[in-house]
């Protein structure tokens, strides 16, 4: 371990020069299993948890990372509560209608809907506040899509998003930059309308008019939530009085 503390120290200053990650308020564990370099903690938000990764993997030295970071839900929930939430927004949602939905309840797998055709099949499972989502879904856009409905509920601590694509469909920047702009349309405390999304290398950038500090975050977690983003770049201008 000791040869390992130099890279533990450029980690360490790299997340202290990251204003997003409070590491007094919220404290990361750092540690080696073997060659991967294990964070561990609960992270102030989805912006922290993610940046704290990205900031992790550039380091010299680390090769692989364990993520056990957590995010501080922002209402406390059981892991039932949140399984019946995380349910209910998927049945819900539009475009996931021709979906089974199940949910793994202790030892058994219950089943929610059942479509005449069916055009996939999604599994719920939920431990110590963590949604893990299985199964398969007919795009890229509705596997990202499940899993920030996942994200939405307010005592989710992080989203293991396992869903595949069915057929299996190339990723890239457009992709991401579609599955955003979906994203913000379907939250309804944003106005998606001011908001412009372009993706570079799974950088997303925000640009735009909001009419609050509050919807500016907003918008700015949801980006992060969606899956394959790597940075949030947000632009977005505050200008209150115009809405």
């Amino acid at each position: 371990m000791a040869a390992k503390e130099p890279v533990l120290r450029v980690v360490r200053a790299a997340f202290e020069h990251e204003p997003r990650i409070n590491l007094h308020r919220f404290p990361i564990h750092l540690d080696f299993n073997q060659d991967d370099l294990v964070l561990e903690g609960e992270a102030e938000n989805i912006a922290a948890k993610k940046l704290a990764l990205e900031l992790a993997g550039a380091v010299s030295g680390v090769r692989g990372i364990v993520d056990r970071l957590r995010v501080a839900p922002s209402e406390p929930m059981g892991d039932a509560e949140i399984r019946d939430h995380v349910r209910d927004a998927l049945l819900q949602e539009p475009a996931l209608e021709r979906c089974f939905i199940r949910a793994r309840v202790k030892d058994n797998v219950e089943t929610y809907r059942e479509p005449p055709e069916a055009a996939g099949e999604i599994l719920v499972e939920v431990g110590d506040g963590v949604v893990t989502l299985n199964g398969q879904v007919p795009s890229l856009s509705h596997k990202r899509l499940a899993g920030v409905l996942a994200w939405w509920v307010p005592g989710t601590r992080d989203v293991v998003n396992g869903l595949e694509e069915a057929p299996p469909e190339e990723d890239n920047d457009d992709e991401v930059t579609d599955a955003v702009c979906l994203v913000l349309e379907k939250d309804p405390f944003v106005n998606a309308d001011e908001i412009r999304v372009s993706t570079q290398n799974y950088v997303v950038t925000l640009e735009g008019l909001v009419p609050s500090e509050e919807m500016r975050e907003i918008a700015e977690f949801d980006a992060w939530y969606v899956f394959g983003v790597d940075k949030v770049v947000n632009r977005l201008v505050v200008q209150q009085g115009r809405w």
